[in-house]
C-alpha cells in the first residue's frame, strides 16, 4: 500500500453501495467524508439490482470466503433492523434446465464439500420448505434449497446508510456529473465534478460502477472490463406467497418490501438493444416474455403485471472477480469495482475505509488488487 498512516478527507465517487457503504464507514472513524454522485443516490447498478445475499455455486475460496463474511455483516445488520422489510433472510431456492448444462447435482456435492447449507429435494418435496412454487416447472434432477441465503432492497439501504452519514457530518452532492480523479504527483489529491468544481482530498475511492476502468484508464491502468446490460422488471404488487429468491433457467425472482417482485434473466438482457446515442430499446415482448416466466413458477400462475423496469450497465470485472483497493503507483487512488454489489456491499465498505484509513493492506482483498491487471 501506499497511503499515508493517516487521512483526514476523502472523497468517495459514487452513489450505490459500495460508496454509501465505504463512506459511512469512514465518516465512523472521523474521517471528514464528501460524497460525489453523477445522478441520484443507488439511481444505477444498485437500483436495478436482483440483490440476491448469496455464495452459492462454485468460485473461488478467497472470493467465497468475502462473501461469507459479507452475509455475516448484513445478519448482524438485521438484528440491529428486527422489523425491516428491506432485509430478509427466507432462503434461496436455484434449479437448472433439464438439459446437459444441468449441474444440480455437481453444485450440491460442491456446496456440501464446504460446508455451504444446502438441501437437495425434488419437486414435490419443495412446497415442504419453501411456498410459492409450482413444483411443475422443476426439473427431473430437483432444486437446490439454500436456507442461510436472502435478500436486500438496495435503495431502502443506501438510505438508512446516507442518513447515518448525514448524522455523522458527511456531505452528499447529487447530479454533479461524470467526476474525474485529480493526480498530482504520483498520488490522488481530489476530484474535479463536471461543471469544474474541484474538491481536495488525502484519498479518493473510486466506486462508480460500470464507469470504474473508464475513469481508471485516464491515468494509463487497465481493469479488465465484461459490463453487460442489466434489465430488472418490477411487477404492480401481487399477494403471492413466494419468500425466497429464484434462481430458475429462465428467470429469477425475488421479493419486494411492497410486496411487488423483482424478476431478470440472461436472455431478456440479451434481447436490450442499445441505440446509438447510448440509450437502450427494450422491446414490451421482451418484458411479457419475462413476466409470463415468472408466473410459470409461481404457485398459482398469477397474473404478473408490469409496474417499471430499470436498465443499463451491470459492473462485471473482466475476471468475474471483484476489484477492491488502491491502484498500483498511485498513492490514495482506490476503487471498488465488481458485480456482487450486494452480497459485498457492506464488507468491502469496512475492508476499504479500513485500508484507507490504516494505510495497511488487508489480508481479504489480497487476491482482488487491481495491480492484477497490470
Amino acid at each position: 500500500m501506499n497511503s499515508p498512516s493517516r487521512v483526514a478527507r476523502v472523497a468517495v465517487v459514487g452513489g450505490g453501495i459500495f460508496g454509501v457503504s465505504s463512506a459511512v464507514q469512514l465518516a465512523r472513524r472521523g474521517v471528514q467524508v464528501t460524497l460525489v454522485t453523477e445522478g441520484a443516490l443507488a439511481s444505477e447498478a444498485s437500483g436495478r439490482s436482483l440483490s440476491w445475499l448469496n455464495s452459492s455455486r462454485m468460485r473461488s475460496p478467497e472470493y467465497h470466503q468475502l462473501r461469507m463474511i459479507g452475509i455475516d455483516r448484513y445478519r448482524t445488520l438485521a438484528v440491529r433492523h428486527p422489523d425491516a422489510a428491506w432485509l430478509r433472510f427466507d432462503g434461496g431456492l436455484t434449479w437448472d434446465a433439464d438439459d446437459d448444462s444441468n449441474e444440480i447435482a455437481k453444485v450440491y456435492a460442491h456446496e456440501r464439500s464446504i460446508g455451504y447449507d444446502a438441501q437437495l429435494l425434488a419437486a414435490e418435496q419443495v412446497v415442504a420448505v419453501t411456498p410459492g412454487v409450482d413444483a411443475r416447472a422443476i426439473t427431473r434432477q430437483g432444486a437446490i434449497f439454500n436456507p442461510g441465503e436472502g435478500w436486500v432492497d438496495l435503495p431502502s439501504l443506501i438510505g438508512v446508510l446516507i442518513e447515518e452519514f448525514s448524522a455523522l457530518g458527511g456531505e452528499v452532492i447529487t447530479h454533479a456529473g461524470r467526476a474525474s480523479v485529480e493526480v498530482t504527483g504520483g498520488r490522488a489529491t481530489g476530484i474535479a465534478t463536471a461543471d469544474g468544481s474541484r474538491i481536495a482530498a488525502d484519498a479518493v475511492l473510486l466506486a462508480a460502477g460500470a464507469t470504474v476502468p473508464k475513469i481508471v484508464a485516464e491515468v494509463g491502468l487497465r481493469i479488465a472490463d465484461a459490463t453487460p446490460i442489466s434489465l430488472l422488471v418490477k411487477t404492480k404488487p401481487i399477494d403471492v406467497a413466494l419468500r425466497a429468491v429464484l434462481n430458475t433457467p429462465r428467470v429469477a425472482v425475488r421479493p419486494t418490501p411492497t410486496g411487488s417482485l423483482v424478476l431478470d434473466s440472461a436472455w431478456s438482457e440479451e434481447e436490450v438493444v442499445r441505440r446509438p446515442d447510448g440509450t437502450y430499446e427494450v422491446k414490451d415482448s421482451t418484458i411479457q416474455g419475462l413476466l409470463a416466466e415468472a408466473s410459470a413458477v409461481l404457485e398459482g400462475n398469477p397474473n404478473l403485471v408490469l409496474d417499471s423496469y430499470g436498465v443499463g450497465p451491470k459492473p462485471i470485472p473482466g475476471d468475474g472477480e471483484p476489484v477492491f483497493g488502491e491502484l498500483p503507483g498511485i498513492a490514495g487512488y482506490h476503487v471498488a469495482f465488481s458485480h456482487s454489489g450486494a452480497t459485498l456491499g457492506l464488507i468491502a465498505g469496512e475492508l476499504l475505509a479500513d485500508e484507507i484509513v490504516t494505510g495497511e493492506p488487508h489480508p481479504l482483498l489480497a487476491t482482488f488488487r487491481p495491480s492484477r491487471f497490470a
